[in-house]
């Protein structure tokens, strides 16, 4: 996190760019901004995948665990 000095050293950096570079500014960082939401909503939520793997192998969860402690 920068401190509060390079903060406002930044925003005086901003406020002496030309209306135009302002606004080149702002589109990149909506871009930037956009492009870290997309990312953060693309990662996979465990907990909307819980289940969806029952009955592919055909056999009980717990008896398959319980037959590989088994066979230790």
């Amino acid at each position: 996190m920068h401190s509060i000095l390079e903060r406002k050293e930044l925003w005086d950096e901003i406020e002496k760019l030309s209306p135009e570079e302002q606004l080149e500014l702002a589109e990149r960082l909506l871009k930037l901004l956009r492009k870290g939401k997309a990312s953060k909503e693309s990662q996979i939520s465990w907990e909307k995948l819980y289940g969806l793997g029952k009955g592919l192998w055909g056999e009980d969860a717990q008896e398959y665990v319980n037959q590989l402690r088994e066979d230790r």
